[in-house]
């Protein structure tokens, strides 16, 4: 089937998924603006990483766009959207609800992998503990990473303690 086959018009919902996105990651860029850089002769400081994850996020939202403008996608079969996941989006809103309200308290490594715990469940996961122990270990790499090697603190709390 060729693209003029299966073209309706232009699908209006991507392209403002994509808009939304491109606006996210202007207002990530703006945001990675104001955190403070190292001193003037380094290159790597604590704003590396979110003006790359800024840039990607433009890039993908952009690409996003043109894919759905450019219609080189099929639209799903039968023209029907697929239903929402509730349950999937329970769990990813719970786990980053968990993560916003526990990171003060608890600390990054604990609310970062119980928000990773909620997002593999929301892709259907049927392994726990399995799915904590990678949480865990992202997290504790990415505490390790932003806290010692970046010099940035990101939520102190009871296993960050021990270290």
């Amino acid at each position: 089937m060729t693209v003029s086959q299966t073209s309706r018009g232009i699908r209006w919902g991507e392209v403002g998924v994509g808009l939304a996105t491109v606006l996210f990651a202007a207002v990530a860029a703006w945001q990675s603006s104001l955190i403070p850089g190292e001193g003037v002769g380094s290159s790597v400081g604590p704003n590396i990483i979110p003006w790359v994850v800024s840039g990607m996020l433009a890039l993908f939202g952009a690409a996003l766009c043109v894919e759905a403008l450019l219609q080189r996608t099929p639209p799903p079969e039968g023209g029907e959207h697929p239903a929402i996941d509730r349950r999937g989006a329970f769990w990813m809103v719970l786990g980053l609800l968990l993560n916003i309200t526990l990171i003060e308290y608890a600390g990054f490594i604990i609310s970062s992998t119980l928000m990773f715990l909620c997002t593999a469940r929301a892709f259907a996961s049927r392994q726990p503990v399995r799915d904590a122990a990678i949480g865990f270990a992202l997290a504790f790499v990415a505490y390790i990473g932003f806290d010692r090697l970046l010099g940035y603190k990101i939520g102190s709390g009871l296993i960050e303690s021990l270290f």
